[in-house]
């Protein structure tokens, strides 16, 4: 007689590993003396002084046995390789666009497709937008609006899909400003608002308001995979779906996409803009010629292409993105349970720290964010990305606007690190929360015009 198995509550990595990398251990000196010649800013810290790097999921995926066996039979030929043509039907069958340009990247792809479509004194709304597709937007003389729902901006908040527009909002908006729209975003999942899903009903939502003013949509979907697994577990009657299934019906909604597959194409390098129609194909095709290569490979080696094929469809692997997902949570309250306050509920690319609810006693124009950022990696050599005033506050007449949120992004590579790393990350941060009062606020020292917390530079207070 057979009997069903117990349904386990340990949720395992889906793969076994082949390949390793050690870790660098560094002394407490040696950090700190790191921090001060990098300016206190851990982009311009080496990774060779890095233990724990979680800094950004983009590229840093480990890749699978069977990416680099495709990566070993590339055709590297300049015009029409095989590889592109693998490529291109792997993201047509998942999107279901029709045309596909591949770029090296998904700022290239977003720099291609605005410098096609925006004009100066051009409106973009969008959930939010993050760092490169807002500088993009604005470095044109546009306007990156974020028209996220109300309970995106509060980090204690566990609605299911904080990453929502505000559909009201984008309505008015639409017909406030239609003749400055030349398209309308959405960003799955929504980075900016701590990795929060999107829901089905609400790009639905999005989609008819755009289409009922005329407007193009595009999503930025460089984490689709993981959002639309967030709407099989979290949306009603979607449960019984497939991620694929999902994810079908997502780009259905939309008029194309940009995406960066260093996040869930699990790729190391590459990214493309999908369309359903040929409106913008030639321009698109003719930008691309001039600055990232020909239309079959568009600034990507074939190998690259290859890897990116086979990445598209892992990606969609309902284990995988189950233990994708169970990593980020797992982190979050172990974070939690030390009194390290975390955005909730946890997204599924990334664990957000609240800095501004952790270390109040720092206001925003003293970046409280990028202040937690370095003490990281004072303590255990973990290096993370602050989102927050660093990346996102202003001085306007005079008078410094901080970011909504000061949030700092856990933002964990696929496939990189176990449950271990986790356990040994915790134990250094135990006493973290007691000695809150000890971090010290931050002040610039130099900053770029465009996307300073690449290269600025701080100093403590």
């Amino acid at each position: 007689m057979s009997t069903t198995p117990p349904r386990r509550t340990t949720i395992i990595e889906p793969f076994k590993i082949k390949v390793v990398e050690p870790l660098a251990f560094r002394t407490p000196d040696q950090r700190e003396e790191n921090l001060r010649r990098a300016g206190y800013n851990l982009f311009l810290v080496p990774a060779e002084e890095v233990t724990f790097d979680f800094l950004t999921d983009s590229g840093t995926t480990a890749m699978s046995a069977a990416q680099w066996g495709a990566m070993m039979i590339a055709d590297e030929s300049y015009a029409g390789s095989r590889s592109f043509a693998r490529f291109e039907r792997v993201v047509k069958d998942v999107t279901g666009f029709s045309y596909v340009i591949p770029t090296h990247q998904g700022r290239a792809a977003e720099r291609l497709l605005f410098s096609v479509l925006l004009q100066p004194g051009m409106k973009v709304p969008s959930n939010n937008h993050f760092d490169t597709t807002r500088a993009n937007i604005e470095q044109l003389g546009c306007e990156a609006v974020d028209l996220v729902v109300a309970e995106g901006r509060d980090p204690r908040n566990r609605a299911p899909f904080k990453g929502n527009l505000d559909l009201e909002r984008l309505d008015r908006f639409c017909t406030e400003h239609r003749e400055r729209i030349p398209f309308g975003m959405a960003t799955i999942t929504n980075n900016t608002g701590g990795g929060q899903p999107v829901s089905l009903e609400n790009l639905r939502g999005a989609s008819a308001i755009y289409r009922k003013h005329g407007i193009p949509f595009f999503l930025d979907a460089c984490r689709f995979a993981e959002n639309s697994y967030f709407v099989k577990l979290r949306e009603p009657g979607q449960s019984e779906r497939s991620a694929r299934e999902i994810a079908r019906d997502t780009f259905a909604l939309a008029d194309g996409c940009l995406m960066s597959a260093k996040k869930d194409g699990l790729v190391n390098i590459g990214g493309f803009i999908a369309l359903r129609e040929d409106r913008w194909l030639d321009r698109l095709r003719s930008q691309l010629i001039l600055t990232e290569g020909f239309p079959t490979y568009g600034g990507l080696a074939a190998r690259d292409l290859e890897a990116l094929a086979v990445g598209l469809e892992e990606v969609l692997d309902e284990r995988y993105l189950e233990y994708r997902l169970a990593t980020a949570r797992y982190l979050a309250e172990g974070l939690e349970a030390i009194g390290i306050p975390t955005m909730q509920p946890p997204g599924g690319h990334a664990v957000y720290i609240d800095a501004k609810a952790l270390l109040p006693h720092i206001p925003p124009h003293e970046f409280p964010g990028q202040a937690l950022v370095c003490e990281l990696y004072r303590r255990d050599g973990i290096r993370t990305c602050e989102i927050g005033s660093a990346m996102f506050g202003k001085t306007v007449d005079g008078v410094f606007r901080g970011a909504a949120m000061e949030l700092v992004r856990l933002a964990i590579p696929r496939r990189s690190y176990t449950q271990s790393h986790f356990d040994y990350i915790l134990e250094g941060l135990t006493d973290l929360a007691p000695k809150r009062e000890s971090i010290r606020g931050m002040k610039l020292v130099f900053e770029p015009p465009y996307l300073r917390h690449f290269t600025a530079r701080f100093a403590p207070v």
